[in-house]
This record gives structure tokens, C-alpha cells and sequence, in this order.
């Protein structure tokens, strides 16, 4: 039997008829984005949580996931293109940054291998889906389900007895079975039993069935185990049921009632506002305001410095807003890193999420100032000064050669530490990011001489009521401050100079949170101060400080070293 090419809806009802693909993302709204850039699918009109690829529907859910489907009971889904050549070409183009795509090459390091059937490659989306890419004139578009198993051919027949499955063979080579339109492979699990679905990026696959009083209890006699008995699940858009079953090698698959449409999801993280009420701040035995503790500034990932033009007039972002922006931000950072690497992965971790529009709250139109002449002509020389190869290490920036990022502690994907330990006359803050410790005295001294300046400056410390206030000079004008405006030129260390004076405000706003102020104040950069705020969520009992051996393990700096002298012997051997 050749290829059945009419997918979905196309086909003759059946007892079966296929429903979703159910895939968990920290964000669904993100998610569908992410298919319908990438993936020939389309956004549904009515829902934000799904989208249509080609008459087959993939759901998303806002939840951590455990993992990859890579080795578990459903391995992959499998999309076809008239050219693959040109889509690989596409996709590698986007790279991993953003809401970019991960590629999986082979063993011979090849993204693209012809095989007697097709020419295929994989790839993952940003939450650990493992998607096949293939070549299919006949088929365009969403191709088939990609099972693991124990036993192929037992998992076939179970699928064609239960689920009344029509058994076939795909381009008389690989032997599957359709069901309502949608095929379904199987390939042999060679390292022990399938990893579950449940939890993992492919959560599960749903079947309609047309009658459940009467299909339901024979499922039963056949021995089928329900892992969840039928009912309207919490949310449900519609009064149809659902029930979940145990499929073949830890399949978990989804049972459900014609016109189920989903389940209205809740919010994966909770979200930080910017309102809070009076607090008293606990104090220290020596009677001064206790701040001690592990904060993380995870909460504020994703947050801009600047006001963006859309968010013109808003005082606060909604929820979808926050948690949206938040997973754009985290896969903005990726990195090609597993979700399990990011510390802001919605959901994971006990900081919410920042409805904070902008980080700046001074200038109060949430833009930077404008420049000093001097800053665009200082500016200007470190361009037009930068080799395009650099020679060795001092040409590289303090972020490459690990020595700092910045005297102000911006929120990354991960690393967002900070721990505050307090004595009489000092306050400690110790940053996850470098792991960078400023020695803060309160004691009332004055700051040391001015000949002596360094990346983070000589800090001076008091107390202005619960408020620890920092006074920071004594920079030696290489500090990387955080600017869009000037975001190429920050990790060469040229967003400041020698003048310039930081001043950090740190206030417990709350039992678990602190309120972290810096103003920046350089006239030899800026036409007038500016202040950002943000908030830090105390985690004692969930974060704690891990080492950041950036440059006890760069292999960065060294491997852009030895390329660089791989470009000039390349280039005098031409010569």
C-alpha cells in the first residue's frame, strides 16, 4: 500500500479520530509563535494555545518541562518540505540566539542524510521537542508521529487493535499505522524501556472518541490501564470529557469527547508588581536593618533598561504580558542550552515574573538621556581603534576576558545570585555573576585617594532609615554599564568614564523581597543622572551560589585567539 497523502480532517470518520499533539513550553503564547516562524503551521484564530499544521493540531501548555522527547515513548514529529536543502539552509540561518533553532547533526557531523526513503534532518525547538525535517512532494506539511518501542511490531498492532488503526506501509518502506488521518511510526528502542511522556516536551497524544459509555468500558476488557478516569477537566473551554490511558513503552495518551477544544490554562509563574505596602524591616543584634540573605534577581530577567514604544503610557504589564516577555527573554539567552540550564525557565524557580514595564524610572518617560559630545567622540575612536583580529587578550573585552560585567548587577538567564552578609560597620553584597564580592564599610569613613580606581570602583556605605545607601567612585572608565544604546560598544568597557559616580539603594520592601536602585551619574557621558530600579526575591531555602568559572574554563578567549591566527596565516599563505 503507497502513502495515504490526505491528512486530519481529509479522511473518512473513523471510531478514532486523531485530536492533538500536546507539547509543554514555559510559554504557549511564545510557543505558537515559534511554530508558525519555523514550522508550516498557522495560529488558531479562537485559541492561544494551538496552532494548525496542515489539518493536524499541536497544543501548547504553559509548564516546565522534564525534558527532551528524544528517547521517550514519542521521540519526534515529523514536518515535510518540497526542498529540504533550502529549509535546513533557513533554519541554521536563525541560529540558537532568540527564538532560534537547535540543530541535531549526525554522527558524521552532516545536518542532511539521504536514506533509501527520504533525505532528512532534525531539529528541537527551544523546549526539547525533537522534530524531523524531511523531503515529501507528496506530503507537504505535518508528516507523522515518530514512536519508540520495545517491540515495533506489537506497538503497531496495539495501535491498529485499540485504536482502530489502519496498518500500511509509508512509500512501501516503513511500515505504520494510521489513525484518523495521521500516521504513526515506530522505530525500535535499543537502549532499554522508552523514558514516560508524561511531563517531557511531548506530554501526550489525543485521540476522539466518537462514544465514550460504550468504546470506553470495552478499552477496559481489553486491558488498557486509565490513568485517569473521564471527566471535564479543570478549565475545560467545553462540557466534553477527557480521560487518560497508558499506551505501549510509557505513551501516555489523552482520550477525549467530540467538541473538546482544550483546557484554559493558568499562569506558569506568579507575577511581582511593583506595588507594596509599609514594611517593618527586621534588624540585626547591633540594631541596624537586616538585609541578610541569598536574593536573586531572576524575577527580573527580561525586563528592558529603556521603555519600548509599544509600552508607551502602561503603568504595568498584564500577567500573559510578563510571562511572555519573560520566556522572550529567556530564550533570547539560550545559547543552545537544555531548559534545565536556565535558571528562569518559567515555573522552575520561586521568583514570579516582573510586570515592571522598564528598569528606568528616571528620566520618568523611561528613556536614557541623551549623550555628551565627548562620550560620541570617545565613543567614535574606540571603533574606529578596534582591529578586526585581535592580536592577543588586551583586545578583547573585560566580558570575553571574565574580569567583569559591570559594576551593576543586570538580570542574565542564569547566575542571578546575590547574597548580602552584614557585621557592625560593613555590609558584604556578593554577586553569582563573576562571583564578584563588594566590601561595603558604614562606618563613616571617606572614600580612598582618587589615584587608586579599578572596573568596580571604591564603594562608601550609610544608612538612610531602612535604606542601605552605596556611593561608588574610583572607576577607571573601562565599566560596562547596561545601555542598548550603546550595547555594541559595552563589552570593550566604553559606556562610562572616570567620572563617573553609581549610587545603589538597597530596601527591604517585604519579608522576600528588595528593592535594588542605582542611579548613574558620569558628566563626562550623560547630559543628566539617571536611576533604574528592579526587585530581588529572597530564596534561602531554594538558591544558593554556585561557582562561575568563566575564566578558570574559557575556552572562549582561547578559541577566538586561535582563530584569529588561523585567519592571518590563512591570509599570508594567499598572499
Amino acid at each position: 500500500m503507497g502513502m495515504i497523502t490526505v491528512m486530519g480532517g481529509g479522511t473518512e470518520a473513523r471510531a478514532n479520530d486523531f485530536h492533538h499533539v500536546h507539547v509543554t513550553a514555559s510559554n504557549a503564547s511564545e510557543a505558537v509563535k515559534w511554530y508558525a516562524r519555523h514550522l508550516p503551521c498557522e495560529p488558531l484564530s479562537d485559541r492561544d494555545d494551538s496552532v494548525d499544521c496542515g489539518g493536524t493540531e499541536v497544543v501548547f501548555d504553559s509548564q516546565p518541562t522534564r525534558g527532551s522527547s528524544q528517547r521517550t515513548g514519542i521521540d519526534h514529529l515529523a514536518f515535510s518540505y518540497a526542498d529540504l536543502d533550502a529549509k535546513m539552509a533557513e533554519v541554521e540561518s536563525f541560529g540558537v540566539g532568540g527564538a532560534g533553532v537547535r540543530l541535531q547533526r549526525f554522527d558524521d557531523g552532516s545536518m542532511v542524510r539521504v536514506t533509501d526513503l527520504f533525505k532528512h534532518g532534525f531539529i528541537f525547538d527551544p523546549w526539547g521537542t525533537r522534530i524531523e525535517l524531511l523531503e515529501d512532494t507528496e506530503q507537504v506539511g505535518f508528516h507523522h508521529v515518530h514512536l519508540s518501542a520495545t517491540d515495533p511490531d506489537a506497538t503497531l498492532d496495539w495501535y491498529q487493535d485499540l485504536l482502530d488503526g489502519e496498518r500500511g506501509f509509508v512509500r512501501d518502506g516503513i511500515e505504520g499505522v494510521m489513525v484518523g488521518g495521521v500516521w504513526f511510526l515506530v522505530a525500535l528502542h535499543e537502549e532499554g524501556v522508552p523514558a514516560a511522556t508524561a511531563g517531557r516536551s511531548i506530554d501526550h497524544i489525543a485521540f476522539e472518541v466518537a462514544d465514550f459509555e460504550t468504546e470506553l468500558p470495552q478499552l477496559r476488557t481489553q486491558g488498557v490501564e486509565f490513568l485517569q478516569e473521564p471527566v471535564v477537566p479543570e478549565g475545560g473551554r467545553t462540557a466534553a470529557q477527557r480521560a487518560f490511558v497508558a499506551g505501549p513503552d510509557n505513551v501516555r495518551l489523552a482520550l477525549v469527547e467530540p467538541g473538546f477544544a482544550g483546557v484554559e490554562a493558568g499562569l506558569a509563574a506568579e507575577v511581582l508588581t511593583t506595588d507594596v505596602g509599609p514594611y517593618e524591616t527586621p534588624r540585626t543584634p547591633w540594631g541596624e536593618p537586616d538585609l541578610q540573605g541569598v536574593w536573586t534577581g531572576d524575577a527580573a530577567h527580561g525586563l528592558p533598561l529603556e521603555r519600548s514604544a509599544e509600552d508607551e503610557g502602561k503603568v504595568e504589564l498584564t500577567a500573559a504580558e510578563a510571562l511572555a516577555r519573560r520566556e522572550r527573554g529567556t530564550l533570547g539567552s539560550i545559547w543552545g542550552y537544555e531548559s534545565e540550564w536556565r535558571d528562569t525557565t518559567l515555573g522552575y524557580v520561586k521568583a514570579g515574573v516582573s510586570s515592571q514595564v522598564a528598569m528606568l524610572v528616571d528620566p520618568p518617560d523611561g528613556s536614557l538621556p541623551t549623550m555628551t559630545s565627548e562620550a560620541e567622540e570617545r565613543m567614535a575612536a574606540v571603533q574606529a581603534a578596534r582591529e578586526p583580529i585581535p592580536a592577543g587578550p588586551d583586545n578583547l573585552s573585560p566580558w570575553v576576558r571574565c574580569i567583569t560585567r559591570g559594576p551593576i548587577p543586570m538580570p542574565q538567564v542564569y547566575n542571578n545570585g546575590l547574597q548580602v552578609s552584614q557585621g557592625p560597620g560593613f555590609v558584604t553584597v556578593t554577586r553569582e555573576m563573576v562571583h564578584e564580592t563588594r566590601v561595603i564599610p558604614t562606618d563613616g569613613r571617606a572614600h580612598v585617594g582618587r589615584s587608586l580606581t579599578s572596573y568596580l570602583g571604591d564603594p562608601v556605605g550609610h544608612w538612610e532609615g531602612d535604606t542601605l545607601v552605596v556611593e561608588i567612585t574610583n572607576f577607571n572608565g573601562k565599566a560596562p554599564l547596561p545601555s542598548e544604546r550603546v550595547q555594541g560598544l559595552l563589552g570593550s568597557g566604553y559606556g562610562s568614564s572616570d567620572t563617573l559616580t553609581l549610587t545603589e539603594r538597597y530596601t527591604r520592601t517585604g519579608p522576600d523581597s528588595l528593592r535594588y536602585e542605582f542611579t548613574v551619574d558620569d558628566p563626562a557621558t550623560w547630559s543628566r543622572p539617571w536611576t533604574g530600579m528592579y526587585t530581588f526575591v529572597k530564596d534561602d531555602t531554594q538558591y544558593e551560589l554556585v561557582e562561575y568559572s568563566c575564566h578558570e574554563g574559557n575556552y572562549g578567549m582561547f578559541n577566538i585567539l586561535t582563530g584569529a591566527r588561523a585567519t592571518e596565516r590563512e591570509a599570508a599563505s594567499q598572499r
